[in-house]
């Protein structure tokens, strides 16, 4: 019996990039939005421009889980060269859809899924002369057959068609008229609907759907960044050029029409964070956009601006490493690379958006932060977060709230006589009085050095002024617990001494597996840790639980080293709980992983006992 299911499934597009079906599949998830039901896409491309494979993935839940699920329900399969795989990857009693313009062998299908053929190559040859055309609307002929067979309401489709080709009004009409011959070809030779379905709900409330690099883009305006130095790379690049839409939208005087902002694309990522540290320096607010190989590459800057103390913001956008690696692709790899980026001892601040309202609000906050601690500060997206669109509750503002350039000697101060030392704890928190370049024209010393100094900023290689001043950026590490965002617990439906750690993008699918695991009578109380350096309560957690596992999409374990370090932890205590081939962790990963490691340590009597 083929799935019967409303407003809660997976359906998968393959595709060939390149072949303009990213515009209808995502056409697709905004008409289900619009019918008021939530959707989670996410886009799985490669790394060129065309001809490889691509696929883009529509999750489909009322219930509002809004994580990568694993499992498909319905492929609709344009890609010869991925056919076997992608008829592989549907749920058993699941649906494939695709272009019966040329007979399949029945060895390449399945008895256990329901298949719809369409002759789709056919009815656009007939319909269009051009072969571009042909392409092109081919996408928009399944959406449309797509709109009968799972009862999307042609209106919203219609309307979104219109909304997407506003300013270009000669193409509105072809595309929908592409539209209805594929729904009035499925509307009279297939059942429609399906048992799988969409049914209009009103789930969706006042959530927006933004992708995390745009979201960031706009917290940093709001935060008042006036200045981007950027190399382009993917997946950060969307991020700068999200920034200087918002900022020619929002940073031009109306009256002169004088830009009041510089974007500068250096000529590598070494540059860029060169212009950040310097224009951060002179008292602007800067920041880059990257990714793990430019993290690589600003390692001796990022040295710098630790050492000298001067602010800087860096939107690391996480991809797969090492090396190239697979630059199209997710993952939360750069953790260790940027909390200890540069040589000697060094120690950074790390944020965690887990979407892109938090990308939002970290990426505001960032700048304060970096003002208030004179430091580096991390915010540390994800491809999956930063280049997929998500929903997510609207953006809040206080047009009140004010930016905290943290301790900055002014010039009357300075007149008054003032003691100043660039380097001087006056208040035992660590952080040290700046001023401004040009503060005052004898008295406002605003040198500053990279290399060993005393308090006062005089050159020295003394050792005990060196190790007086090491020890001032730990205290400083040490108030920062108190500045950045602090963990969220969700404690489990009843009491546990089992617990999770997670972060970032891992959240939506963590939330989901551990619901899964409730239902078979494992509870969980989950951690989200939303920045390093770890609070308090981080270790609070880790005392309350015997066994906790800790949630990354990395290979090495990188949030539970830190845990390990920063921590004390016990290692038998922290289970690593990994993925880490470049697709977004799903939440049947998750729950089978933990329920794994369970049986196991059931298995080992010289373990403690884990209570469930």
């Amino acid at each position: 019996m083929p799935i019967e299911r409303v407003n809660d499934f997976v359906i998968r597009f393959a595709n060939v990039n390149g072949s303009g079906s990213a515009s209808a599949n995502q056409l697709f998830a905004r008409s289900i939005l619009r019918m008021g039901v939530p959707v989670a896409p996410r886009n799985v491309f490669p790394s060129n421009i065309q001809g490889l494979p691509t696929w883009y993935e529509v999750r489909v839940c009322e219930a509002g889980h809004l994580g990568a699920r694993g499992g498909v329900d319905m492929m609709v399969a344009m890609n010869p060269q991925t056919w076997d795989e992608d008829v592989g990857s549907i749920e058993p009693d699941g649906y494939l859809f695709y272009d019966s313009s040329r007979p399949v062998p029945a060895s390449k299908l399945r008895d256990d899924i329901e298949v719809i053929g369409m002759p789709l190559t056919e009815i656009c040859n007939r319909q269009y002369s051009d072969p571009r055309q042909r392409q092109l609307f081919k996408n928009i002929v399944y959406v449309g057959a797509l709109s009968a067979l799972l009862d999307i309401d042609a209106a919203e489709l219609e309307r979104l068609i219109a909304e997407q080709f506003k300013g270009k009004d000669k193409l509105i009409a072809p595309n929908r008229q592409a539209l209805h011959i594929g729904r009035d070809y499925a509307l009279a030779n297939c059942r429609c609907p399906l048992r799988m379905r969409i049914k209009r709900s009103d789930r969706i409330g006042e959530r927006i759907f933004i992708e995390g690099n745009a979201a960031a883009a706009l917290g940093a305006v709001y935060g008042g960044a006036t200045v981007c130095a950027w190399y382009p790379i993917t997946p950060s690049t969307s991020l700068a050029e999200a920034f200087e839409r918002y900022c020619n939208r929002y940073r031009v005087d109306q009256n002169t029409g004088k830009r009041r902002f510089a974007i500068v694309q250096a000529e590598d990522e070494l540059a860029s964070i060169g212009m950040v540290i310097g224009a951060s320096w002179n008292g602007a607010r800067a920041f880059t956009a990257t990714s793990g190989p430019g993290i690589s590459l600003m390692q001796e800057f990022l040295g710098l601006a630790y050492f000298a103390e001067i602010p800087a913001v860096i939107f690391d956008v996480q991809r797969g490493g090492p090396s190239t690696g697979m630059p199209t692709r997710t993952q939360q790899s750069d953790i260790l690379a940027c909390a200890y980026a540069s040589h000697g001892d060094t120690k950074h601040v790390l944020l965690f958006p887990e979407d892109p309202y938090e990308a939002f609000e970290f990426g505001a906050v960032a700048f304060d932060l970096a003002d208030r601690l004179q430091t580096p500060i991390f915010v540390m997206l994800d491809l999956d977060v930063g280049m997929n669109q998500h929903l997510c509750k609207p953006f809040a503002w206080d047009d009140a709230r004010r930016f905290d350039r943290g301790k900055v000697m002014t010039a009357e101060e300075l007149e008054a006589g003032k003691d100043f030392g660039r380097y001087l704890d006056v208040d035992g928190d660590g952080i040290t009085y700046r001023t401004y370049p040009g503060t005052h024209p004898t008295r406002g010393s605003f040198f500053t050095r990279g290399t060993s100094r005393d308090r006062y900023a005089h050159y020295t290689e003394k050792g005990r002024p060196y190790a007086d001043n090491m020890q001032r950026l730990l205290r400083k590490f040490e108030t920062a617990k108190s500045h950045v965002p602090g963990p969220l617990l969700e404690a489990g439906a009843r009491p546990t001494r089992l617990g999770a750690i997670h972060f970032g993008s891992t959240a939506a699918a963590m939330r989901e597996a551990a619901a899964l695991l409730a239902e078979e009578g494992v509870y969980l109380d989950l951690l989200r840790v939303r920045a390093f350096p770890f609070s308090g309560e981080v270790a609070t957690f880790l005392d309350a639980h015997e066994q906790v596992f800790v949630v990354e999409q990395n290979r090495d374990a990188q949030l539970r080293t830190l845990l390990l370090a920063e921590c004390g932890a016990d290692p038998a205590q922290l289970v690593p709980i990994l993925h880490y081939d470049g697709t977004p962790v799903t939440a049947r990963f998750i729950r089978s992983a933990i329920a794994e490691q369970l049986q196991l340590v059931k298995a080992a009597p010289h373990r403690r006992k884990v209570v469930l």
